[in-house]
């Protein structure tokens, strides 16, 4: 099993939760990382490189998802616009279309860096998931739990994942910590903000931004060059 790994903050407690979960099993000694930021682990994931993965929102469409994702009920803290120049973060996707989408122009920071962005100047940046939900009364989905074959494997990893705790021990808080330079207590308030479970409104949210995103393509094709 090829699973594809993204080193973010927002994922810190699923890649816990997976050592625990195949600690000891065969699945374990079968199991390898290919790690990459979200645009590439998509890449990856479309030409069957990666077997599983959280994909990219605006690139999970007709690919084999579960309703677990990344998912923010309302500010998110990593996400970011920096009015000014348009510069879109090349390790994003969704981020890119979602600036696009609420018609916004600056620069985009997605991840670590985008966090720890905001935990320094808070003033100058526009959290975009907060500002859909402002805009829109809905959760944003960043990502989704896609995979190729195994639907019973990856359904009971899931299930598992959503009703264990997320809690993170201390010391696992530290070695994140000076991986990404944000402190633990930061860390730890960070990903209260970050939900997995995508129920009915979060669904609901995913639908009208990919709704709101094709028209927006459309438009684009029909202006006059």
């Amino acid at each position: 099993m090829i699973f594809g790994k993204i080193e973010y903050l927002n994922l810190l407690p699923f890649h816990i939760f997976m050592k625990r979960y195949l600690k000891g099993s065969q699945q374990q000694q079968i199991l390898h990382y290919k790690r990459g930021v979200p645009s590439h682990i998509n890449t990856a994931f479309k030409a069957r490189r990666v077997d599983a993965a959280f994909i990219s929102s605006i690139a999970s469409r007709r690919c084999t998802c579960l309703n677990l994702g990344i998912m923010a009920r309302k500010e998110i803290k990593s996400v970011l616009l920096l009015p000014g120049k348009a510069i879109s973060d090349d390790e994003s996707a969704t981020s890119n279309r979602l600036a696009k989408v609420l018609q916004l122009e600056g620069q985009v920071l997605i991840g670590d860096k985008a966090l720890k962005h905001y935990l320094g100047h808070e003033d100058d940046a526009i959290d975009l998931a907060k500002l859909w939900y402002e805009r829109q009364h809905l959760p944003f989905v960043f990502a989704r739990f896609c995979y190729h074959g195994k639907t019973k494997t990856y359904q009971k990893l899931s299930a598992r994942f959503l009703s264990s705790s997320h809690k993170i021990p201390y010391y696992l808080l530290e070695k994140a910590s000076k991986r990404t330079g944000i402190p633990p207590q930061e860390i730890r308030e960070y990903l209260k903000l970050v939900e997995y479970d995508l129920d009915r409104h979060a669904l609901l949210g995913l639908k009208r931004f990919l709704r709101l995103s094709d028209a927006l393509g459309r438009e684009r094709t029909l202006t006059p060059r």
